[in-house]
């Protein structure tokens, strides 16, 4: 275990910290303070002990109306804090197993890599309704690593954000496994699944549309 890891795990207040920025990207000293229920001076000492570890930034932001507030966000470093599952190595293997055997045998490894998850976890799913469908969705997400978000906009519709994504180097360099992910997330609860925002464009977290379907549709 390496030392950023034996840190986070060691530091429930500041790991708090850690967690809430990387879901909501940037916060302030008040809402860290209302999110950790300390005050304002324990949650700066604790910000100090993070800024001089390097894993925070701040910055400052202009409001319409009071005083300019400083606002912190994680640093490139804090990053090797939250699930990876060796990015690295599984990217260089991914790019070995391609100049071996070519592009249609990657397709292959990502494809029986979802085979396998719909295989485990469909019978999690058996006998559920769509609601508990996507419930489970979230939590088998969460449990991987990704730090799931879900949001019920209306009967029929949820958002499912993921804050974080332990295979996004491999990603970038293969997409092929978003490919297979969306299929999976469609094939799991189905319903109509769309990606709306995606880390491995640049977006600051992977974002789901998961609709439904009309009884109309069901096969």
């Amino acid at each position: 275990m390496n030392r950023h890891a034996v840190y986070f795990q060691e530091q429930e207040k500041r790991r708090e910290i850690l967690m809430l920025l990387k879901k909501r990207r940037s916060v302030d000293v008040q809402e860290l303070s209302k999110h950790l229920g300390i005050t304002k001076v324990a949650v700066r000492k604790h910000l100090d002990v993070l800024h001089k570890e390097r894993y925070i930034e701040s910055r400052i932001v202009r409001k319409r109306t009071g005083r300019p507030a400083y606002v912190y966000h994680l640093t490139n470093t804090a990053e090797f804090l939250f699930p990876r599952h060796y990015s690295d190595l599984a990217t260089e293997m991914v790019a070995s197993i391609q100049e071996l055997y070519g592009e249609a045998f990657v397709d292959q490894l990502f494809e029986k890599r979802m085979a396998r998850s719909l295989q485990n976890y469909r019978e999690v799913m058996r006998g559920q309704g769509f609601d508990q469908r996507v419930k489970t969705l979230a939590s088998i997400q969460n449990e991987e690593g990704y730090m799931p978000h879900l949001e019920k906009i209306r009967d029929g519709l949820y958002t499912l954000e993921e804050a974080n994504c332990p295979l996004l180097q491999v990603a970038i360099r293969f997409r092929q496994a978003c490919q297979c992910e969306l299929s999976l997330f469609e094939s799991l609860v189905d319903a109509h699944v769309e990606r709306t925002s995606c880390m491995t464009e640049g977006q600051v977290k992977c974002r789901y549309l998961i609709k439904e379907k009309l009884s109309n549709e069901e096969t």
